[in-house]
């Protein structure tokens, strides 16, 4: 469970609840009373193994509350199947929607699990079918079984990414619609949304490209793009707590010089919009 107990050095999350919601999110709990911003995200947003994630230095910079709704390995699925997460985004002054990845969302060909969206359940005949050379009662997780696709047959897999990109298109058009405040799309990696070019199971946002973002920004308010430096991503784990046996996990995951380069730049953008 989240909140047991992880071993020495492990970062307590201060995992909480809103409402009638049946995700753990990053704590302590925050007031929704007022103004307040919220941000949805993924691993980035909920700042595994970060003493202060993003959001926190936000609130410090900007004096604004922020309520941080962010969930590991979160596909849009998670949100979608949340109503009192739509319904604290559409309460706020803003909300700060985080691009992520395509894979961890249901679609014609797999389907996820509806709250840990990085679970694999199944595949459907027609998976099944277009890769009879692949066993998916092996698969536990949807990044291996994606790399295992990929690796199977490049091919095969570009039809498989068009389906992920099509169901991750029409389902961030749906999230967007569904909160009523203004909305931020918030892309964050060391690389600007690829135009062009195959992309690899390897590269996070996960199966995400330019012509994606360019089909969703009409559907929120304000679009901010932060690519991180790599100066930020050399940085690697200094200042991370995490238990020695996490040491792994933890060099995969945002240090704390990509959170503080994602707050510099959203920082005087929220001023401006608040």
């Amino acid at each position: 469970m989240a909140f047991a107990y992880q071993g020495e050095g492990a970062l307590d999350y201060f995992p909480c609840r809103y409402g009638a919601s049946k995700l753990l999110f990053r704590g302590p709990r925050r007031s929704l009373e007022g103004s307040f911003c919220a941000v949805l995200g993924g691993t980035e947003t909920y700042g595994k193994f970060v003493p202060r994630p993003f959001p926190d230095l936000l609130e410090e910079a900007t004096g604004l509350r922020m309520v941080n709704l962010g969930c590991m390995n979160a596909g849009i699925d998670v949100f979608l199947n949340d109503p009192t997460v739509v319904q604290i985004a559409s309460r706020s002054s803003l909300a700060i929607v985080q691009v992520v990845g395509a894979a961890n969302l249901t679609n014609r060909l797999y389907a996820v699990h509806p709250r840990r969206n990085d679970r694999f359940l199944s595949a459907s005949a027609v998976l099944q079918a277009m890769y009879r050379e692949v066993d998916f009662a092996d698969f536990s997780f949807t990044r291996h079984m994606m790399q295992t696709l990929h690796a199977v047959s490049p091919g095969k897999f570009e039809q498989v990414a068009a389906e992920l990109r099509a169901a991750w298109v029409a389902r961030m058009h749906t999230l967007l619609g569904r909160i009523t405040a203004p909305t931020l799309l918030l892309w964050i990696a060391n690389h600007a949304p690829p135009h062009g070019q195959p992309l690899t199971p390897d590269v996070s946002p996960l199966l995400i490209d330019a012509d994606m973002i360019a089909a969703v920004r009409p559907h929120a308010t304000h679009y901010l793009e932060v690519v991180t430096t790599p100066e930020a991503g050399a940085a690697g784990t200094a200042g991370m707590r995490f238990p020695p046996l996490d040491a792994a996990v933890a060099a995969e995951v945002p240090g704390l010089a990509v959170h503080a380069e994602v707050a510099a730049a959203l920082a005087p953008v929220l001023m401006r919009l608040i």
